[in-house]
Order: C-alpha cells, then sequence, then structure tokens
C-alpha cells in the first residue's frame, strides 16, 4: 500500500490470550488504509479503532483480526473500548465559578486547583472579585476576577475554559452562556463536567467549528456499555473504595491522598476516578453518575481492571451515600462493581443532616457511624465481602488544630477503627494503618503487591 501512495507503517502486535484476541497496530490515515492492507495479507479484520498509546506514539489504528482459534463456548468477549482522556499536554485554565467558587457547588474548580497538574491562571467569580484562591487553599496564588477579558489580559494567557462548579442535576446556568461564547471566539477550548453537553448545544458547537476549538464534555458517557460479569481482581492486586455519609464532602480528596501516600511509601498504587473532577485531574475515567443503571456495575468493574493494570494499591472514588435520598444508587454500584477488598469511610466532623434541600418539611439525618460502617460491609458483602478499614474525617468546619484532633480521637473511639484527615494533617499515618488493616483480610491473596517502579508518571 506504501509503495501505491497509500503512507502506513505496521508499528507492533499484541496478543491477548485469555481472550483469544490479536491487536495490530498501524500508523496510517485514513482507518481504510488499514482494512484494504489488511485484507491483502489474508487477514478479516472484526473491527478497526482509532488508538493512542500511553507511550504517546503518534495517533494510530488498531486493528482486530478475526480470531485464529474457536471461540469458547460462553464466553463474554470484551470489547477493547478508548477510555476518556484528558486532551494531551498541559493546559493553562481560566477557571469559571461565577457566584460559587468554594468547597461546595465549586468543588470542581477547587478540586482541579488542588490536585490537577495544569496550571490555572485565574479563577472568575465576581462575588470575590480582586480577592485570591489563597484565603480558600492555601499555597495556591490565584487571582481572582471579575471578568474573561480580565483573564485573557495575562501573562501567560489561558487557552482553555474550565466550567468548575457541580450544581444539582449539573445543569448549565443561563447566564454563562455569553462567557463561554466569548471564550471560544476568543480560540479557548471549553472543558465542562456538567450534564448539559456543551458539545451538543447547536450555537456553542458551531462557534467552536468556526474558532478551531475544542469542547470536551467529561461526563459524556462511553461507548462501551456491559453489565458486570463477576471478575476476579488479579493476583496480588488491592482494591480500595471510599465511601461516605454524604456527598460532596471529600471522598475524591482522600482517594487523592491515600494513592499519594502509598506511592510516597514506594508502592505501585493507582487512582481510578469515577466523576468529572477525578477525570480532569487523572486524565481519564467515567462519570458513573451519568451511565446508565443497567451498566453503572460493569463500567466500574472494567475500570477497577484498567487501574489494576495502572497499579497494586487501585484507589476508587466514591460518589454519594448509600443513604443519600439523591444520590445512593451511585454509591451501590460503585460498591458492587468495584467489589472493593476494603473500604475506608468519609465523613464531615459536625455535619448532621444530609445535603438535600428539596423538600423543606423533610430531614434526612446523617446515619449514627458504627451501624452505618455495619450496613456498608452487609451490603458489600451480598456481592463479595469487604470491610471498611479506617474512618477518614473531614475537619475543615473545625478551625482549631487542637479541636480537629480532639474530635479525631472520639470518633475513632466511637467506630473502633483508624481515624485521621488526611487532607489537613497528611495522609502518610492513616495510610500505613490502611495497608496494615488490607493485609491482615482473610479474603485478600497472599500474593504480595510489587514495588513501584524507580520512577512515577504521576497523575
Amino acid at each position: 500500500m506504501a509503495a501505491s501512495g497509500k503512507p502506513i507503517r505496521y508499528l507492533r502486535s499484541i496478543f491477548i490470550p485469555d481472550d483469544e484476541t490479536r491487536l495490530i497496530l498501524f500508523e496510517a490515515t485514513p482507518a481504510e488504509v488499514v482494512v484494504a492492507t489488511a485484507r491483502q495479507a489474508g487477514l478479516d479484520p472484526d473491527r478497526v479503532a482509532q488508538a493512542d498509546s500511553r507511550e504517546r506514539l503518534a495517533p494510530g489504528w488498531a486493528l482486530r483480526p478475526g480470531r485464529t482459534t474457536p471461540r469458547r463456548r460462553f464466553r463474554r468477549l470484551r470489547r477493547v473500548t478508548p477510555l476518556p482522556q484528558r486532551p494531551a499536554g498541559r493546559r493553562r485554565l481560566v477557571i469559571l465559578a461565577e457566584g460559587n467558587f468554594g468547597f461546595h457547588h465549586g468543588k470542581t474548580a477547587v478540586g482541579v486547583i488542588r490536585y490537577g497538574p495544569d496550571t490555572v491562571v485565574a479563577v472568575i467569580d465576581s462575588t470575590r472579585a480582586g480577592g485570591n484562591v489563597w484565603s480558600i487553599l492555601p499555597g495556591h496564588d490565584i487571582p481572582i476576577v471579575e471578568t474573561l477579558g480580565e483573564a485573557l489580559a495575562m501573562t501567560p494567557r489561558p487557552d482553555t475554559l474550565l466550567i468548575g462548579i457541580a450544581p444539582t442535576g449539573g445543569r448549565l446556568p443561563a447566564s454563562w452562556r455569553a462567557v463561554i461564547l466569548e471564550a471560544i471566539r476568543a480560540g479557548l477550548d471549553v472543558h465542562s463536567g456538567l450534564h448539559t453537553f456543551l458539545g451538543d448545544d447547536p450555537e456553542l458547537a458551531s462557534a467552536a467549528a468556526a474558532a478551531g476549538t475544542q469542547i470536551v464534555d467529561y461526563r459524556r458517557s462511553p461507548d462501551r456499555m456491559e453489565t458486570a460479569v463477576g471478575r476476579r481482581h488479579g493476583p496480588g492486586k488491592r482494591v480500595i473504595l471510599t465511601v461516605g455519609t454524604d456527598c460532596a464532602i471529600g471522598k475524591m480528596s482522600v482517594a487523592l491522598e491515600l494513592r499519594a501516600a502509598a506511592s510516597a511509601a514506594g508502592l505501585s498504587a493507582s487512582f481510578v476516578p469515577t466523576g468529572q473532577t477525578g477525570m480532569m485531574i487523572d486524565g481519564w475515567g467515567v462519570a458513573v453518575d451519568r451511565v446508565i443503571s443497567d451498566f453503572a456495575q460493569g463500567t466500574v468493574e472494567w475500570m477497577v481492571e484498567e487501574g489494576e493494570a495502572r497499579g497494586d494499591w487501585v484507589i476508587v472514588e466514591g460518589q454519594g451515600s448509600l443513604d443519600h435520598p439523591a444520590y445512593s444508587s451511585v454509591t451501590l454500584a460503585l460498591i458492587h462493581g468495584a467489589t472493593p477488598h476494603a473500604m475506608v469511610l468519609v465523613h464531615r466532623a459536625g455535619q448532621v443532616e444530609h445535603d438535600f434541600d428539596h423538600l423543606p418539611e423533610a430531614s434526612f439525618p446523617i446515619a449514627e457511624l458504627r451501624p452505618f460502617i455495619d450496613l456498608h460491609e452487609r451490603i458489600a458483602g451480598l456481592v463479595a465481602p469487604s470491610k471498611v478499614v479506617a474512618v477518614a474525617l473531614n475537619t475543615s468546619a473545625i478551625d482549631d488544630n487542637e479541636a480537629a484532633r480532639a474530635e479525631i480521637v472520639r470518633v475513632a473511639a466511637e467506630t473502633g477503627l483508624p481515624t485521621d484527615d488526611p487532607v489537613r494533617f497528611g495522609p502518610a499515618p492513616l495510610w500505613r494503618d490502611i495497608q496494615r488493616a488490607v493485609e491482615g483480610l482473610a479474603w485478600v491473596d497472599a500474593v504480595a503487591p510489587s514495588a513501584a517502579p524507580a520512577t512515577s508518571s504521576g497523575p
């Protein structure tokens, strides 16, 4: 084909014994060239898909020829589906969080600033204009401005507008359309984690096409739709899920802190992002709350499989809470889909009611911790055994460090579990307790996890 003027280059092939499948990677454009080459070689591909390897090779095409051996009866073939990825390269972000910059509805902005790899040039929130992110997140010297125009005048100039809120229902505030259009026309890409898909909006999509910019909707579900098949964890793998007593209390932050502590201890560790903010930070994953319910557990299952390919200690980001009147379903899908060896309960000190204000006449109290821990273990045990091995306490509502430590001691006594605030006081002590507890679980195999490689690429 190359001799005929249609450039194509063979890169490598990969054989997957358990799946009786061979993947052949070519560098070529378009896909039809790959199909024609395969047929000339006597191969009968049953799928051709665009691929981008972790070694950041040039984009190519993965060819999956037909099976060369008979397919086993009743064996399920898993499709090789690309996971959503953060656009390559470091970005220069301006975060839109108008009227919402803070730890609740602005948790996407806070999470990306605290844990993300990209440079944040400015935050847009006219109600805090003239201030600095440092007042909320010490150590982050980022100006808060009133308008996009102010951010565009800064050096370095931002190249991406990131929607920094996670409101109930994930809808786009109508007043923000003008700012998004202004950003697109100024040549900025737009990254959004809303349920409202900006890329499907005719006006925004048309403007992006005209400007040559990209709209990324992180909550868009992958094409891969599979129910759970009861996959077992690999030898030497340890899977831990963060669960919580409410939504928006720090389950993602705790998971990221624990991954960092495991890595710092020389362990091979990975983070499985299950929400839009985690995806923005780590560059892959699926927003499980957007997945069709039939496929939610299956999606979590294959995401954990990917997490195991990335590390031996797999920390899965939790969502919602089992007793939340609006978000309990995603929590259940994560527990039964991830089948974690262990869970870490995240709780906000001092909170007495769920974050749910749709029924002013009703109250949904936060559960007592010890019975709630037992409930998680019983529900997990319906599918696979799991144990809550620690409590991660969010003490952000307690100003004084001494008082925060006193509350940590109290909760530890109440639950009988190791307890700490890994965000406030560092994750290393809690991680040591978690690691020791997980290794002692009867259902964790005796194969020791491997040490982390000498160099780490990070998120």
